[in-house]
């Protein structure tokens, strides 16, 4: 049987785009929504046929955008499309993004009784004061309402994405926003600092002086505590941003993101949607029509670039090792595996990047672990220098001779 492979389908439709927002998001097109669902459902079909057998798919994952716009036909027939082009295993997790104050009760009803078992909820804050600065358009009773709905539709696999290092918040609101969030007893928690991006709302109001810059120093006492706190809680932290419940001494991880961070094949459907298949990545058209009008002229650049792919670049050797690095030392305790490494490229971490991990052994940023100290991983005090880490595997000339 082929590499399990994982299909990442991005919906870009919003009600409303959010301060801090750069994705691929839109608001104001729904109109546009079923010739997108049936392009997508198109491109689905093409990927699925041009690949030359069915490949087996354990991970689905609707990002955005907001999915849960998505009315519960169209997004039936997505999932009826990714089943008859794709070999979807039993019991794969198939997961959607949605922002509490789009769902109810029977709309969860429906998404679960249609396939998807793991849903992400964008709570983002519990204070008020957060959500209007973030411009979320729901409040924290939504999230409540939100959570005891998709319990009551079936969902054993739910997970929160928080955001810290607002500009001028305390630190005790983060707490109060965290403790809030345990309350409800997601399986998972994706926590992420605020970066304020180029082209976003939050970056205009930084250069005109009407918010304050994010205080990293505070950001990184939010963190530190958040790790603190979820480790009482019983979450194990498997990734830089993810904790998951620990069940049985195993983490109940997001598998899709796994796939991503163990460099592993991922179709990207949709607009804007990148993807990495055959040791090539593909990223499609961005706009919403444009996809649609390319999708419609059916004319692919070539497996696995298909017809609104915008690019697809082969990923050379020394390129996937420098990838390879930059995402599985993410990975808080997998870290990055010698002996994996070696099977897959044919040489050893060392061999490939000796200065880099020899000085960053020496800043106490990495360290070797695991059976026979097979694993490279971040140390506890590179968690939070992890950009710094990864940066050193960035870019880099290839060792003479490695080939």
């Amino acid at each position: 049987m082929s590499e399990l492979t994982s299909l990442y389908i991005h919906i870009p439709f919003c009600r409303h785009r959010c301060s801090y927002c750069d994705f691929n998001t839109y608001a104001g097109l729904d109109g546009l929504i079923p010739q997108y669902m049936a392009a997508l459902r198109q491109e689905i079909a093409w990927a699925g046929q041009a690949a030359g057998e069915k490949l087996p798919v354990h991970t689905i994952f609707l990002g955005g955008g907001t999915p849960s716009l998505i009315p519960a036909h169209d997004l039936a027939l997505l999932l009826e499309t990714c089943d008859q082009y794709f070999a979807v295993q039993p019991g794969a997790e198939i997961s959607l993004e949605a922002n509490p104050g789009t769902v109810t009760l029977d709309s969860l009803k429906d998404l679960r009784q249609m396939g998807f078992n793991r849903i992400s909820l964008g709570m983002q804050s519990a204070n008020a004061i957060d959500l209007a600065l973030l411009e979320r358009q729901h409040g924290t009773l939504d999230v409540i309402r939100a959570v005891e709905w998709a319990r009551q539709a079936g969902f054993s696999n739910l997970n929160l994405d928080l955001i810290y290092g607002l500009p001028a918040q305390p630190l005790e609101r983060w707490q109060e926003t965290l403790e809030t969030a345990l309350a409800l007893q997601p399986e998972h928690f994706s926590l992420y600092a605020l970066s304020i991006e180029h082209g976003t709302p939050f970056r205009k109001w930084l250069e005109h002086g009407l918010v304050s810059a994010p205080d990293d120093d505070l950001a990184a006492d939010m963190f530190e505590w958040a790790c603190e706190r979820l480790e009482a809680a019983g979450y194990g932290h498997y990734e830089i941003s993810n904790w998951g419940k620990r069940v049985d001494g195993e983490t109940l991880a997001c598998r899709h993101n796994l796939q991503y961070w163990r460099n592993l094949p991922y179709f990207g459907l949709g607009a804007g949607a990148h993807g990495y298949v055959n040791g090539v990545r593909t990223a499609n058209q961005r706009g919403v029509k444009a996809y649609i009008q390319s999708i419609a002229k059916n004319q692919p650049v070539g497996f696995p670039g298909g017809a609104a792919a915008e690019t697809s670049l082969p990923v050379d050797r020394w390129t996937a090792m420098q990838e390879h690095m930059m995402v599985g030392l993410r990975l808080l305790d997998e870290g990055v595996s010698d002996a994996r490494f070696s099977q897959r490229f044919s040489v050893t971490l060392k061999q490939a990047f000796p200065k880099q991990i020899q000085q960053l052994e020496q800043k106490g940023l990495l360290e070797w672990a695991g059976d026979g100290s097979d694993v490279l991983r971040l140390s506890q005090r590179g968690w939070l220098l992890g950009n710094q880490v990864f940066s050193e595997f960035v870019a880099v000339e290839e060792p003479a001779g490695l080939s």
